[in-house]
Order: structure tokens, then C-alpha cells, then sequence
């Protein structure tokens, strides 16, 4: 599944450590906006690693799930690029 993980976090030092942490999943393409390609497997350890990381009474997450479909209808403006597909192996 393809994934656009989002983020408002209040504590500068929580926003922090959610970033490096979700850099080891996803691709971080905007200041709290992170995205690509997850199996199912990986999306638990995700939302493990973003529930440690913040505080739920003060933080935001939204995880959005693209289907194959939805991605390709994605429009992007300005200086944007697509996580590409084959890079769904690496860890960022």
C-alpha cells in the first residue's frame, strides 16, 4: 500500500524524534509530511513508533492510504517529485 503520513506536533523535541523516527519508514518530502510505499507488516511497526513518539492528548497524526488508483490521479505543483516505486525495499 502507498502511504502520506502528516503530522502537527506541539513539543519541539517530540517533533523532532517522530521525524528521525518516521524517516525509517517513509520518504520525508515537506517539513511533516512524510510518504511511500509500506507492506502491512512495516504499517504496525509504524503506528507503534508514532504512538511512542507522541503525546496523543497534545499531537496530530493522519496516515492516508492511496490505492494504486488514487496515487496515479495525485497531482503535484511546484518543485515536487513521486517516491518512486522502487524504492519500496529501502529504508529511509
Amino acid at each position: 500500500m502507498y502511504l502520506v503520513v502528516c503530522y502537527d506536533v506541539v513539543c519541539d523535541r517530540r517533533r523532532g524524534r517522530l521525524m528521525r523516527r518516521l524517516r525509517e519508514h517513509l520518504r520525508h518530502v515537506q517539513k511533516s509530511v512524510f510518504e511511500g510505499p509500506l507492506d502491512d507488516q512495516r504499517l504496525v511497526a509504524l503506528r507503534e513508533t508514532i504512538l511512542d513518539a507522541i503525546d496523543p492528548n497534545e499531537d496530530t497524526v493522519r496516515i492516508y492510504h492511496f490505492c494504486a488508483r488514487c496515487r496515479e490521479a495525485t497531482e503535484l505543483l511546484g518543485t515536487s517529485t513521486f517516491v518512486d516505486r522502487d524504492d519500496a525495499d529501502e529504508v529511509y
